[in-house]
């Protein structure tokens, strides 16, 4: 009888031993394949993280080298209506009224949650949403002025951009929005607004440090000019007017105006030869009513102020204007 009661200890320690090495073993397959799924889906949301992606395909006109097209039959004519207007960068490091300068921008992972937008003037031109844009986004000059919100998915390259933003509660308040697909070449209905006066992206345009970290600012950049200045009008890929006061001799949305190949950008700081070679490449594309030639880029602390002053040095004579239908 003792035999037997030893031989069904025995038994029982054996198998509750496998049954728990089997348990032990499931339980760390779960975690190590859990780990796995994580690491596989893990997201760097830095701003310089949207430099490894690809905004719009290659065919895209944010991405067309408008080196060697013609120029504009009336190039002289429409120059010469601010042709002493200095070139100005419209971002740095630093406050400026108590806010970043420049137009701020985050990146967010795919798995961002998605917040209702109340649109307050324009919804009947927007993009409904939700919008894949925290709470606590930055606001363009802290809610003064044109308050743009902009937010890029790095995953799923998806742009959310707003116009004059604020945030209500659970949710935003903004006039305007637009979504774009970063992997697609669709535009915005024609005649449609965005977050931008001409139904431009407005993040593909903006100067970025981390372009400058990388050597190559390859797109064009967004620009503005004064209403007399501009038609009117628009051009492709532009999608929107507004009425501007702009006769004959002026520019409509979505045209664009290249530093003069001869110019010589020797004297400039690397940092300035990086912008100036991409504007004599990509040119300057007209976006927005404003002062005149005002370039767009986002804030950011590495920024040199004082050496981005020194492209006050050009002014629109040393420009050209790339050939549009007028």
């Amino acid at each position: 009888m003792k035999n037997i009661l030893v031989t069904v200890v025995y038994v029982v320690l054996t198998m509750a031993f496998f049954f728990l090495s089997f348990v032990f073993l499931a339980c760390t397959k779960k975690q190590a394949l859990i780990d796995g799924l994580q690491a596989a889906h893990s997201c760097n949301a830095s701003k310089a993280a949207l430099e490894n992606i690809e905004i719009f395909p290659a065919d895209n006109p944010w991405n067309q080298d408008i080196s060697g097209a013609a120029i504009d039959p009336n190039s002289s004519q429409i120059i010469a209506n601010f042709s002493s207007s200095p070139l100005k960068a419209d971002f740095g490091s630093g406050a400026w009224e108590g806010a970043p300068i420049g137009i701020p921008f985050i990146s967010v992972c795919g798995d961002q949650k998605k917040i209702a937008v109340n649109f307050t003037d324009y919804g009947d031109e927007s993009d409904k949403g939700p919008y894949a844009v925290p709470l606590n986004a930055p606001i363009e000059g802290n809610g003064a002025g044109d308050s743009h919100v902009i937010a890029v998915d790095i995953e799923n390259g998806l742009l959310y951009e707003l116009f004059n933003a604020h945030v209500n509660g659970d949710h935003w308040d903004a006039s305007s929005g637009a979504i774009f697909n970063l992997n697609s070449d669709q535009m915005r209905p024609d005649t449609w607004t965005s977050a931008d006066a001409a139904g431009l992206p407005i993040l593909p345009g903006l100067v970025r440090y981390d372009e400058i970290e990388k050597g190559v600012i390859d797109h064009p950049i967004r620009f503005t000019l004064s209403s007399s200045n501009v038609k009117p009008a628009y051009i492709f890929p532009a999608r929107h007017k507004v009425n501007s006061s702009g006769g004959l001799y002026s520019l409509p949305f979505g045209a664009r105006i290249r530093l003069r190949a001869d110019f010589d950008v020797s004297s400039f700081s690397s940092t300035n030869k990086i912008i100036l070679n991409a504007i004599k490449r990509y040119g300057l594309i007209l976006a927005d009513i404003g002062s005149n030639m005002y370039i767009s880029g986002a804030p950011d602390e590495r920024w040199n102020n004082d050496d981005l002053r020194q492209l006050v040095q050009l002014t629109a004579s040393d420009f050209e204007v790339v050939k549009f239908n007028n």
